[in-house]
């Protein structure tokens, strides 16, 4: 008897294992999303180990999904040459030359560095349907992309500045 309970507790674990993948898959397509190509190890902190490391606006911008004043960012009008990190883990994101001025108000960017260091996921808040951007190393709020950004991709990464830190090229 004991052996039988285990063997239907298994084939329903791996059923519902099977379905959670599958569901997975097409989140992932939809949004044509790869799995981080495993360049650093992934970074996994908890809440309050996020708010002992990072300033309170850093916290509500990349934890808790928050988004600073438009034309208030830092980074909005750097022009100089360098790579652009995500300001939790320091995971490289974006380079100067992904960068253009879109007059949206935030830091944007047409196209992020090789290795799919962004995850993409549907953000439903706020009465709207969007693509959210996370950093694939630690899961940090990015800001969002739309498809209405320069060639040669037509996508415009919309970030927020708090969002990131700035390695200025020698």
């Amino acid at each position: 008897m004991y052996q039988k309970t285990l063997l239907v507790l298994l084939v329903l674990l791996l059923g519902a294992v099977g379905c959670t993948q599958a569901q997975q898959h097409s989140n992932e397509t939809m949004l044509n999303y790869k799995q981080p190509k495993s360049m650093q190890p992934k970074v996994v902190k908890t809440e309050e180990e996020w708010k002992a490391i990072l300033s309170p606006e850093q916290y509500y911008i990349l934890r808790q999904k928050g988004t600073e004043r438009p034309y208030t960012g830092k980074l909005l009008d750097n022009k100089a040459k360098g790579v652009y990190c995500c300001a939790a883990c320091g995971f490289e994101l974006f380079t100067s030359d992904q960068k253009f001025d879109s007059h949206c108000g935030w830091p944007s960017f047409f196209n992020e560095m090789a290795g799919d260091r962004i995850k993409k996921q549907v953000d439903k808040s706020h009465g709207m349907t969007r693509v959210e951007i996370l950093c694939a190393n630690c899961d940090g709020h990015l800001g969002h992309i739309f498809e209405d950004g320069p060639e040669p991709t037509g996508l415009r990464y919309c970030v927020n500045s708090v969002s990131l830190e700035f390695k200025k090229k020698d």
